[in-house]
């Protein structure tokens, strides 16, 4: 069974570096072979800040950008989400997008692959997972964190070391169990 996953970067910050983190996991789990991969970027949807008047819980959408996000997040099976290390927690783009929307998310499998300084993102990465439980999703225990991000970028882009493809490796087979053991709960 080929699952539906959606990698989202969660940083909207000029100069960003997430972009080239979700390149290699896109990579990565094309290679897995056991899903069909779409990589969706919040830079380029512009969400406004938490502008439908009514709660995401209740359809149908008042605004085309949400409606068209909603189309994005709802074939998908699993969901990794990207996100840099601001201040200890994720971009508040990233917390917009996932609240803007409700039932899209609603028992789903989520990770998350966090980057930043010498924690590489991990309190980001925590608080994130909490937000998405709260969604309804699962976030899988399994994480890759990428610390000193700029001690893996180069002309190159992003060259993971052999703990980061070790992890992401084991990221994706548990993602892909606990997408297919959820899935039947959708139907």
């Amino acid at each position: 069974m080929t699952l539906n996953l959606t990698i989202i970067t969660g940083s909207t910050r000029p100069g960003r570096k997430g972009p080239l983190v979700a390149d290699w996991v896109a990579g990565a789990a094309r290679a897995h072979g056991g899903f069909a991969v779409t990589s969706v970027d919040l830079a380029d949807l512009a969400l406004p800040l938490l502008d439908e008047a009514g709660h995401p819980a209740r359809d149908p959408y008042a605004h085309d950008h949400t409606r068209a996000w909603s189309a994005l997040v709802k074939p998908a099976d699993a969901f990794v989400f990207v996100t840099p290390e601001y201040d200890f927690f994720p971009p508040a783009t990233l917390i917009n997008a996932l609240q803007v929307l409700f039932h899209e998310w609603r028992y789903k499998a989520a990770a998350v692959v966090s980057y930043g300084g010498i924690s590489g993102g991990l309190r980001s990465g925590q608080q994130l997972r909490l937000l998405i439980a709260n969604l309804g999703m699962m976030p899988i225990p399994q994480s890759v964190p990428v610390p000193m991000l700029a001690n893996h970028l180069g002309p190159q882009g992003f060259t993971p070391n052999a703990e980061m493809t070790a992890g992401i490796g084991l990221l994706l087979g548990e993602l892909a169990k606990w997408a297919g053991a959820l899935k039947p709960l959708r139907g």
